[in-house]
């Protein structure tokens, strides 16, 4: 009986850290595109606005950032769970595997803030196609960050 080595013992483990590092790198990124944004910080605060019954403009400051961190910093592990999964389901690593499991996190991620946590806001309905866009397009900058650096990090683990 051939011993595997430690390496592949290690290598789902060390992927999930790859997508926590890589959720944060791609988190900071974020933040550059959601300050060029009309409504783009405001996603944070419409989050914390939920989680404290409150309108986002009376929002504790510090919950928003602590909402906005660890939810971006924890996506990039679900990130790696989804890319294991479809690579599970493909037959391995690949470029189609990787676009699979982006594209159902992009889905996910902004379905989930558009369609569960901004109706049960306090904000005013002319502002919510302005917060939904800007939404979509900050997930789409923190995708474009963290899935290139868990593939490559994938690569090395």
């Amino acid at each position: 009986m051939a011993s595997v080595p430690l390496v592949t013992t290690l290598t789902v483990p060390l992927r999930f850290v790859v997508g926590v590092a890589a959720g944060v790198v791609a988190t900071v990124a974020m933040d550059l595109v959601m300050a060029r944004l009309p409504e783009g910080e405001t996603p944070p605060f419409v989050a914390a606005g939920v989680l404290t019954d409150t309108v986002p403009a009376d929002a504790p400051n510090r919950l928003a950032s602590v909402v906005h961190y660890v939810a971006g910093w924890l996506t990039g592990p679900l990130f790696v769970w989804m890319l294991l999964t479809s690579e599970g389901l493909l037959g391995g690593q690949s470029i189609i595997a990787t676009a699979l499991a982006a594209t159902v996190l992009y889905v996910l991620m902004v379905g989930f803030f558009v369609f569960v946590v901004l109706p049960r806001s306090r904000l005013a309905s002319a502002r919510v196609a302005a917060i939904r866009r800007d939404w979509a397009i900050s997930a789409a900058a923190y995708l474009l960050v963290l899935v290139p650096l868990v593939a490559l990090g994938s690569r090395f683990v």
